[in-house]
């Protein structure tokens, strides 16, 4: 990550009214206004969110009850919890953090530090995705998810060595790796990280707080996971240490694998700002440049995964809750069009992590 003191930002172009945000915006609030919908969540967002967190708890739930006496089973609840990360992170959190869970900020604060129960602090997450990923998709320098170190390079401007020419290979052992960096030092490095850079200030925190807060959480999440699994169940340390390496690494692979195929892809552009720091496009065209949807006719990846396979209705409207990006994926789609920009949809999540593989191995090899 780049040690500087703060973020040399670029500016987008502006837009001029009557360009192609501005016309979707209109369509947008129209089938909102006309329809009598609440943008935000609703009924089935509300079970939802009970159905996901029930997925991560209630595996833990046995698991401490003593019940699960059978290693492979103990491991097989483990593995459930993987799961239950996943749909927490992709169908709760996400949206409460982005402020597109409720009308209610009370709520949407405190239902987005149930990132805290899955191993993550919601200060870091927020700056990293509202608004470095969101604001510069795929910037090089300023875009942190394509920031993935040396063993990685997601970008075709970032320091390419010898190593990634098999990166296309080794890459999915360190997705899974993703959720266990954030339950560990990723977000420690984050935090004075972001000091330096002036980004906790839109947290309204100091170092000192951010690093208290994020430490009480950690005691916490790690007693939760070990301590508690531990004196409860009698079951030794390291198999408990298994099971939950087995859930880490089913969470990060998971959710690695669904942000990834929306953004480094072979169709993304991946533009560089001119030498006075300004971007070609506006912000609304850049996200469609360097976004892409994948499974739009999936039933189960619109629900499980919050919608992140519409990544374009969500990049252009993260204020807006996922469980209505399939019913205003139509005028996003039929605006692009009309303005002749593109609007890059892969038919299903297979198609879309063989073509994800091949632009690892692309910029692995270039």
């Amino acid at each position: 990550m780049s040690q500087i003191k703060k973020l040399d930002i670029v500016r987008f172009a502006p837009r001029n009214g009557e360009g192609f945000y501005d016309t979707l915006k209109k369509k947008v609030d129209a089938y909102f206004t006309e329809n009598k919908i609440d943008p935000h969540g609703n009924a089935s967002m509300v079970a939802k969110t009970v159905a996901m967190v029930s997925m991560y708890l209630l595996p833990y739930l046995v698991m401490v009850s003593g019940v699960a006496t059978n290693l492979w089973v103990f491991y097989g609840l483990w593995l459930m919890m993987g799961v239950g990360m996943v749909g927490i992170g992709c169908s709760v959190m996400h949206d409460s953090n982005h402020g597109s869970y409720s009308d209610n900020k009370v709520l949407n604060k405190y239902l987005g530090k149930i990132i805290a129960m899955v191993g993550g602090y919601e200060v870091t997450w927020k700056i990293q995705h509202n608004i470095l990923h969101h604001t510069y998709t795929n910037i090089e320098g300023l875009d942190d998810d394509i920031n993935a170190g040396v063993f990685l390079r997601f970008s075709p401007h970032s320091k390419k060595y010898k190593m990634h020419r098999f990166q296309h290979w080794y890459a999915w052992f360190l997705y899974g790796l993703l959720t266990l960096q954030w339950a560990t030092i990723k977000d420690f490095r984050q935090v004075y990280d972001y000091h330096k850079k002036d980004l906790l200030k839109k947290e309204k925190l100091t170092l000192r707080q951010a690093m208290l807060q994020l430490s009480l959480y950690k005691v916490l999440y790690y007693i939760m996971l070990f301590v508690i699994p531990i004196a409860i169940t009698g079951i030794p340390w390291q198999n408990v240490l298994i099971g939950f390496l087995i859930m880490h690494f089913v969470a990060g692979l998971a959710l690695s694998c669904i942000f990834q195929l929306a953004h480094v892809i072979e169709e993304c552009e991946f533009p560089m700002p001119s030498d006075d720091r300004k971007m070609e496009n506006n912000w609304a065209v850049h996200q469609l440049m360097n976004t892409a949807n994948f499974s739009p006719k999936s039933r189960i990846m619109n629900w499980f995964i919050g919608g992140l396979n519409r990544q374009i209705e969500h990049h252009l409207f993260p204020h807006i809750c996922h469980v209505h990006y399939k019913k205003i994926a139509g005028l996003v789609k039929q605006t692009a069009y009309e303005y002749g920009l593109p609007y890059q949809e892969q038919k299903n999540f297979v198609y879309a992590l063989i073509n994800h593989g091949k632009m690892l191995k692309k910029l692995g090899n270039e």
